[in-house]
């Protein structure tokens, strides 16, 4: 959804005195490449998978059932981790629409009841 006049020159506003107030932060965060980021997350979550599954084959070996299980709750962070930001790099990743209902079909009971109706109605 674009943005209005409004919210742009506020935005424009808050920019400048971003800049105005501190220069070294704006050209940081200016230079920044949104890619590099991701990438970062996702070498963070497969150093947590590797992580996780240090731990599960610890666990194995050393017949601790709780540092396996550790392991194995590592490992499903660190997946559904990168996963999550292996859709949002590479635009699958649709956000929830906050306050909109999406269409909902009738539920079985209603339709249930519905047939009922016509079929009494049709008699």
């Amino acid at each position: 959804m674009p943005l209005s006049e409004h919210e742009r020159q506020l935005l424009e506003q808050i920019e400048q005195a971003l800049v105005a107030e501190d220069p070294k932060f704006a050209s940081s965060y200016r230079m920044s490449d949104l890619r590099r980021h991701y990438r970062r997350r996702l070498l963070r979550g497969g150093l947590g998978l590797v992580a996780g599954l240090g731990l599960l084959l610890a666990g194995v070996v050393t017949k601790l059932v709780a540092l396996g299980v550790g392991g194995f709750v590592v490992m499903l962070l660190a997946l559904v981790y990168g996963v999550s930001v292996f859709e949002r790099m590479s635009g699958r990743h649709e956000p929830r629409n906050k306050g909109v209902t999406p269409p909902t079909r009738p539920r079985l009971t209603e339709r249930f009841e519905e047939r009922f109706r016509r079929r009494f109605d049709e008699r």
